[in-house]
């Protein structure tokens, strides 16, 4: 039982620790003239790749924080399959991009703020949250939410009320 509670300890720590370094990447993106969403992709424990959102600067409506990195790695190192990894993310993924952790096979995701907390902050957003996406779906990441999300909130309101 104590070595469960240290390994829950354990990655409840490393969850807080990558989600910094993913809400910082989103503050950053909104500070480079795009929306305030950032990512980062872990493998055993150690950050092989971060991204943010780039919508605007690569003109690329696609080019989300989640599917960029995905892209980005999977091309770069020449797989498709990301079952060992996690991904970190800002807020709840949109369905596009938790389409891409679905055929990517992504093992876990991990994100900050849901999706229906953006939408009241934004005033909008798509209806449909990656649960449901990853409830009709052949793969499933493992889903860890709401980490840092008093954190993630500043971020947000500053970009869409501020």
């Amino acid at each position: 039982m104590k070595n469960n509670i240290k390994v829950i300890q354990q990655q409840a720590e490393l969850d807080a620790k990558f989600m910094k370094q993913a809400l910082k990447l989103a503050q950053d993106a909104g500070n480079n003239g795009n929306e305030p969403f950032g990512a980062v992709l872990v493998k055993n424990d150690k950050v092989v790749l971060t991204g943010e959102n780039q919508i605007h600067t690569e003109c690329d409506p696609t080019y989300h924080a989640e599917l960029g990195i995905i892209r980005d790695f999977c091309t770069s190192q020449k797989i498709t399959d990301l079952s060992e990894y996690t991904l970190y993310t800002s807020c709840e993924p949109c369905c596009m991009c938790a389409g891409a952790m679905v055929w990517s096979n992504l093992g876990r995701m991990v994100y900050s703020l849901g999706h229906d907390e953006l939408a009241e902050i934004a005033g909008f957003n798509i209806m449909i949250g990656s649960e449901e996406i990853f409830s009709k779906s052949p793969n499933r990441p493992e889903v860890a939410k709401g980490v840092l999300k008093e954190a993630a909130v500043p971020v947000y309101v500053d970009y869409f009320q501020g």
